[in-house]
């Protein structure tokens, strides 16, 4: 994801693709061509035409049902006014299914037709006066048994004064003079998983990284010299702790601040990354989680997920690996290269185990079952804390218990970074994917040398109570709990694609509750003002007794509920130093801190 307590915003979009050199050459003539209008942006409406050479008789095309979501969220229901040419002559259309349309004809067929997007996110597809934000996946048609030809997209009528930024584009100065931007890719796939901004936005390049990664930002309140920094430190460290890179050129799409609109987090794709932020505090965590994706995920990738099906759901227990270790990186990237204290590394572990404990279903769902329950995530009811735990908080949290333990076996000359290294070695790099958890604990058995089949069974694919202390003694870490009470609103609410926050949850015995608060009411208005960014924040500054209300729509009306802050009480967990423990453990712990395998001499300060 990478805003962390955002649940199921990761997703992975699109197989494993390498551009190759196709990127930095010109454009090749692609079997399948589309041409995206931008004109009239404040209209919301993408203008589509999509040409398929070499038709005989007739040919049928499809718009995913899902993408960068574990959502099924039917792209189609944005599209009008399809309607097909060949030979210069109308063509027969046939819709099929909600998805699927069927075309007449020989030769070059020509599809039209319009689709209208409006949503902000890195998940979604915007255009607006301001800029347009495109998942080609969701705007483009695709020919089913032609997935893999080689497609251009061109747009040729973008506002003078806009530019375009993506992993896909070629740009020659007579295309930048003539604001006529084309795209590349060599398969439906590969462009599929090259995100396009177009607006006014700053562009730079990362000083002191190569291959070349640049950095596309829409929006305000951030500062260039601490966004570049942060980046050079997070690309320099994981590229090293990979040993290798595997990209021609990266690309980083931000939207932040005022340019941030609908759902936060981040994105991956094979060879760029979008990020929607509030502000440039949210930025680090959520950059070092997307830019590891480059190898977990988007090319050490699960059997399950590969090759994708766009049509409908796609199930796969691998994403507490994919996703939740993935986090225990993001955090291992902060804390290595000094962008945060072994303080706060520690403050963000323990709160990861906070949101863990505080979930019942963390009693009976396992990390596997988590995974495979991911298409779930867009029902409110699912989210609950007693329906559900995340894949990303529970992965994080086994992907530093694994570590700890790997460590202790080998006397802390092996480490979780041999086994991500390995799987790129003897799977990524080989071009095929592994069998989810089953070629995950065999990597960690060959790195450790021994058996990982009880911790993976009692931990991974069950739901046992996890072994914090016994592990964490390992590494001279301690796992203290603190009771207190704190102020709770009795409701949780979420923010849709179109930012409108809506109430996701309510709890029966809450003063909210009581006052007629419902499941589905859409807040309008919190104390006469906007409802809060951050409700979590809000709440942190508040009081049990103060007073809310809130103007709400329920069935067309508008509606007023008063209540006044419960409160609640609360297990919170700490991790923290054990001033007692030996020699080994203090090794392993300063090698987990500084992603080293060998003793070290001094600690961390």
């Amino acid at each position: 994801m990478s805003l962390r307590h955002l649940r199921g915003r990761f997703c992975i979009a699109a197989i494993l693709v390498y551009f190759g050199g196709s990127l930095l050459g010109p454009p090749a003539q692609a079997a399948i061509r589309y041409e995206v209008s931008l004109a009239h942006p404040e209209r919301h409406v993408f203008h589509v035409r999509m040409e398929i050479p070499e038709v005989t008789g007739q040919v049928t095309v499809q718009l995913p049902a899902w993408n960068t979501l574990y959502q099924v969220r039917d792209f189609s229901a944005h599209v009008q006014q399809v309607a097909a040419a060949t030979n210069a002559q109308a063509a027969s259309v046939e819709k099929l299914d909600k998805q699927t349309w069927r075309i007449s004809g020989n030769g070059t067929v020509t599809i039209s037709y319009a689709t209208y997007w409006d949503e902000g996110g890195p998940f979604a597809t915007q255009l607006n006066s301001e800029h347009a934000f495109i998942n080609p996946a969701m705007i483009l048609m695709y020919v089913p048994e032609r997935r893999s030809e080689n497609v251009c997209l061109s747009m040729p009528d973008v506002p003078y004064d806009w530019h375009a930024a993506s992993a896909s584009l070629h740009l020659s100065p007579e295309i930048s003079r003539a604001r006529n931007f084309e795209f590349e890719a060599p398969s439906y796939d590969a462009l599929a998983d090259a995100p396009i901004e177009a607006g006014k936005f700053e562009q730079f390049q990362i000083a002191g990284v190569s291959p070349p990664v640049s950095v596309a930002i829409h929006g305000d309140g951030w500062k260039r010299a601490q966004i570049e920094e942060e980046l050079r430190r997070i690309c320099t460290y994981e590229l090293r702790l990979m040993e290798g890179v595997p990209f021609e050129r990266y690309t980083f799409l931000v939207h932040i601040g005022k340019g941030a609109t609908g759902l936060g987090g981040g994105m991956e794709h094979a060879n760029s990354t979008a990020i929607s932020v509030r502000s440039d505090a949210e930025f680090p965590n959520v950059a070092a989680h997307e830019f590891f994706h480059l190898w977990n995920v988007k090319r050490i990738r699960p059997a399950s997920l590969d090759p994708v099906d766009y049509g409908k759901e796609q199930y796969t227990r691998a994403l507490w690996f994919a996703e939740g270790v993935t986090n225990t990186y993001a955090s291992y990237t902060l804390v290595r290269t000094h962008l945060w204290s072994k303080d706060q590394f520690y403050e963000d572990l323990g709160d990861q185990i906070t949101d863990l404990e505080s979930r019942p279903a963390n009693h009976w769902q396992s990390a596997e079952q988590s995974s495979l329950d991911a298409w779930l995530e867009k029902y409110p009811l699912y989210n609950r804390p007693q329906d559900s735990v995340s894949y990303y908080t529970k992965g994080q949290v086994l992907g530093v218990l694994l570590d700890i333990l790997i460590r202790d076996r080998t006397d802390n000359q092996k480490s979780l970074d041999d086994v991500l290294r390995s799987m790129n070695d003897e799977f990524a790099k080989q071009g095929k994917p592994y069998r989810d958890s089953l070629d995950v604990r065999l990597t960690a058995e060959k790195i450790a040398g021994g058996s990982f089949e009880d911790f993976f069974q009692r931990y991974i694919s069950s739901a046992e109570a996890l072994p914090y202390q016994p592990v964490f003694s390992l590494a001279a870490l301690e796992l203290r709990s603190l009771e207190r009470k704190r102020p709770a609103l009795g409701f949780t609410a979420e923010r849709d694609a179109t930012g409108a926050l809506i109430v996701s949850d309510v709890n029966p015995e809450s003063p909210a509750a009581e006052a007629g608060l419902l499941l589905g009411d859409v807040i309008l208005a919190w104390n006469g003002a906007k409802p809060p960014q951050n409700l979590e924040r809000w709440l942190y500054a508040q009081r049990k007794g103060t007073a809310v209300r809130l103007a709400i729509r329920r069935e067309g009306k508008n509606i007023t509920v008063e209540f006044r802050l419960g409160d609640v009480s609360e297990t919170l967990f700490r991790v923290s130093e054990d001033p007692r423990a030996n020699d080994k453990a203090r090794r392993i712990r300063d090698g987990l801190l500084r992603g080293v395998t060998q003793p070290v001499t001094a600690s961390i300060r």
